[in-house]
């Protein structure tokens, strides 16, 4: 499987499998003093030496119920531990754990990182195409806009690490998100179309 990086902070970096390429399926390996968490990942050529100058792996986080990729996998080449859906938190990270979806089909949950602004996000909003109404950085996605994800509004990130989709990162990242979530209903008919259209363009 190819992998394209697609960030590379001081503490983490991300990246995008390339198949399939409809979905963007990203991942992230973030790091504090030395420890590193893989985040959601999908293994890749040139994974271990894209996450190997960060530290040493302490854990694998699956973010969402339905996204195992190859978490368990790397869990295992590392002999670390693979956390699913952590809502109780996870030990020894400076990461906070936010509840986003606890519905019988959907278990979700997104790490906020006070220290770096950093908000990851497995599946509620996204940036790949399909997210996106015409002109928006962020997205919901398109089955949770009718009930869009409140709790992840008002936390001013600077960096959103999605779970589909390329980062967002800078001063912009904040009215992003709270733009995605406050217009998710309006945004329907906009963002059917992108998906519609984006679809077909691939």
């Amino acid at each position: 499987m190819q992998i394209r990086p697609t960030s590379a902070y001081e503490w983490g970096v991300g990246w995008i499998a390339a198949e399939p390429a409809f979905m963007e399926r990203a991942s992230h390996a973030l790091a504090s003093g030395g420890d590193v968490w893989l985040i959601d990942p999908v293994d890749g050529d040139g994974l271990e030496e894209l996450i190997a100058p960060l530290g040493t792996v302490r854990g694998v986080l699956q973010l969402l119920d339905r996204h195992p990729r190859d978490g368990a996998a790397l869990a295992e080449r590392h002999g670390v531990p693979l956390l699913v859906v952590p809502e109780n938190g996870v030990p020894g990270s400076p990461f906070t754990v936010l509840p986003v979806a606890g519905r019988r089909w959907w278990h979700e949950v997104a790490l906020w990182w006070p220290e770096h602004r950093a908000l990851v996000v497995p599946e509620a909003l996204g940036t790949a195409p399909y997210y996106l109404a015409p002109g928006a950085l962020v997205g919901v996605h398109p089955m949770m806009r009718m009930t869009p994800p409140a709790v992840l509004d008002g936390l001013d990130p600077q960096h959103l690490l999605p779970g589909h989709g390329a980062p967002v990162s800078g001063e912009a990242t904040a009215g992003a998100v709270h733009d995605a979530i406050s217009r998710s209903r309006r945004d329907i008919p906009g963002a059917l179309r992108s998906a519609i259209g984006s679809r077909i363009s691939r």
